[in-house]
C-alpha cells in the first residue's frame, strides 16, 4: 500500500481584487445571511481563471482551482509553471501561510516551509536565536535543537555572523541559514519555494544534494518550486505542472517537462518591428524536414534570418544564434562576423541563412537564441528567444541514436548562405 505523508483534496483559492481582506462590508454580510441559512456562498459561483494576460469580468480571481495530489513519504515532487499560475499560493496553503477558500489539506507530520526570503526568521535576532526559534515552532525541544546546532551553522557557512542579528545579514546569508534550519531540524515535510535561486552556485549545489539526501536516506518529503528545469529535472522523478491555477499534468519529471516546454505556442515565423536607427531582426524563420515546427532527426534544417539596418553603415556587425534544449540549455552554436565575410552592410533589408544538412540532436523540444551585436565596440543590439520546435526519431530505429541524450554529434557540417 501507499504511504501517504500529504494529500491535496479539491484545492481552490479565490481573491478579490483591488482591496486588502475578504472584500467589503456588503459582501460580508451577504456571506454571512447566506451562511445563516446553510446556503452556498454567492461568491464561489463567480470569478474569473487566473490569467494574468487578459482583462478580467468579475472583480473576483481564482488563483487556484480544484487541485487533487497525493505525495507519498520520501517523495521529492516538483512544481513548475510560469510566473502567475499558483505555485506559491498553493505552496502557502500547503504549508498553512493560508487557508484554501474550499477543499482541504490532509497531512501526517511537521510541516517546514522555505517560502522567501526571511520566512520565519525575527530580524532582531541572532542567528543562533532565529535557529532555536524555528526549532521551537517545530515542536523539537531545546536539547534536539543544540543538538543539530554545529551542523546546520557548518552547513549555513555562517559560522562568523552566527551571533549577529539576522538583519545585518545579506539576502544570501539568511537563505543559506534558513535552508539549513529547514534541513537539519527534520521535519517530516520540507516545502521549498524558487528562494533557493538567491544563493550562489556552490550553495545551489549544496542545497539539491542535501534535498536528495534527506528523501533517499531520510525519508523525508520534499516539495520543489522552481524555474531551474534542470534542477527540477535532477532532483525529481514527479512533476505537477500549473497553469492559471489549475493542474494540466501530474505525471513522470521528464514528461512533465516536456509538457509544459510544448505549452508554450510553436511557431516557425518569429516577427518583430523595425528598431528605428538600430540593427534589428526583424525575421527569423525555421525550415523543419518535416513542415511547420516538426524535425527529423538527421535531417535537414534550415535558420533563414532578415536583418533590417539603418541608413548609417555599421561594421563589424556579428550575428549568431544557439539551439537551446526544454531545459534552456544550449546544445549548439554557430555564427558569422562581418570581418570574416561581408554582412548586414546593405542600408534596408538584409538576408542570411544557415543550414544544417544533418541535425543531429535526440528527440524532445528546442529553440533558438538570437544573438545580434557589433564587435569592435561589443555593442550589443538584441538577443532574444524564438521559434520552437520538436525533433522526432522520424523513420529512424533506436540502435540508429548512438549518442546521449540532449548531446549533439556533427554528422555533417552546415553552412551559412548571404
Amino acid at each position: 500500500m501507499k504511504d501517504i505523508i500529504l494529500k491535496a483534496e479539491n484545492i481552490s483559492k479565490q481573491y478579490r481584487l483591488g482591496t486588502v481582506g475578504t472584500g467589503t462590508l456588503s459582501h460580508d454580510l451577504n456571506r454571512w445571511w447566506h451562511q445563516v441559512r446553510g446556503k452556498e456562498d454567492p461568491y464561489l459561483k463567480i470569478g474569473d481563471t487566473n490569467d494574468r494576460s487578459t482583462k478580467g469580468t468579475s472583480e473576483y480571481v481564482w488563483a487556484l482551482q480544484d487541485i487533487n495530489f497525493e505525495v507519498e513519504r520520501g517523495e521529492v515532487l516538483g512544481i513548475i509553471g510560469k510566473n502567475g499560475a499558483g505555485k506559491s499560493t498553493l505552496l502557502k496553503i500547503l504549508s498553512k501561510v493560508t487557508a484554501p477558500t474550499t477543499g482541504s489539506i490532509k497531512s501526517r507530520g511537521r510541516i517546514a516551509s522555505l517560502l522567501e526570503v526571511g520566512t520565519g526568521f525575527n530580524p532582531e535576532l541572532t542567528g543562533k536565536e532565529n535557529i532555536f526559534l524555528n526549532g521551537a515552532i517545530l515542536g523539537m525541544t531545546k536539547k534536539e535543537i543544540a543538538s543539530k546546532l554545529d551542523e546546520i551553522v557548518e552547513f549555513s557557512g555562517c559560522e562568523r555572523y552566527i551571533d549577529t542579528p539576522v538583519k545585518r545579514y545579506s539576502s544570501g546569508m539568511t537563505v543559506r541559514l534558513a535552508f539549513a534550519v529547514a534541513a537539519f531540524l527534520e521535519p517530516e515535510i520540507l516545502v521549498i519555494d524558487e528562494v533557493l535561486a538567491v544563493g550562489d552556485a556552490e550553495f545551489q549545489k549544496k542545497a539539491i544534494g542535501k534535498m536528495q539526501d534527506i528523501s533517499r536516506e531520510g525519508g523525508r518529503t520534499v516539495l520543489f518550486v522552481s524555474h531551474d528545469l534542470s534542477a527540477i529535472s535532477t532532483l525529481t522523478k514527479k512533476t505537477i505542472v500549473l497553469s492559471n491555477g489549475k493542474i494540466v499534468a501530474f505525471e513522470e519529471t521528464d514528461k512533465a517537462i516536456s509538457f509544459y516546454s510544448s505549452m508554450h505556442s510553436l511557431s516557425n515565423i518569429f516577427m518583430q518591428k523595425y528598431l528605428v536607427q538600430k540593427p534589428t531582426v526583424t525575421k527569423v524563420e525555421i525550415l523543419t524536414s518535416e513542415g511547420g515546427t516538426l524535425q527529423g532527426c538527421n535531417n535537414p534544417f534550415t535558420v533563414n534570418f532578415e536583418i533590417t539596418m539603418p541608413d548609417v553603415e555599421i561594421e563589424n556587425m556579428a550575428l549568431s544564434f544557439q539551439i537551446l534544449n526544454h531545459l534552456q540549455v544550449p546544445i549548439l552554436y554557430d555564427y558569422i562576423f562581418d570581418i570574416h565575410t561581408k554582412i548586414c552592410r546593405i542600408k534596408g533589408v538584409n538576408y542570411l541563412s544557415f543550414t544544417y544538412d544533418k541535425l543531429s540532436l535526440y528527440k524532445g523540444n528546442y529553440s533558438i537564441m538570437v544573438h545580434l551585436a557589433e564587435t569592435k565596440t561589443k555593442t550589443k543590439f538584441q538577443e532574444f528567444n524564438c521559434c520552437s520546435f520538436e525533433v522526432e526519431m522520424i523513420g529512424m530505429k533506436e540502435p540508429e541514436w548512438g549518442w546521449q541524450k540532449n548531446v549533439c554529434q556533427y554528422l555533417d557540417e552546415g553552412g551559412w548562405k548571404i
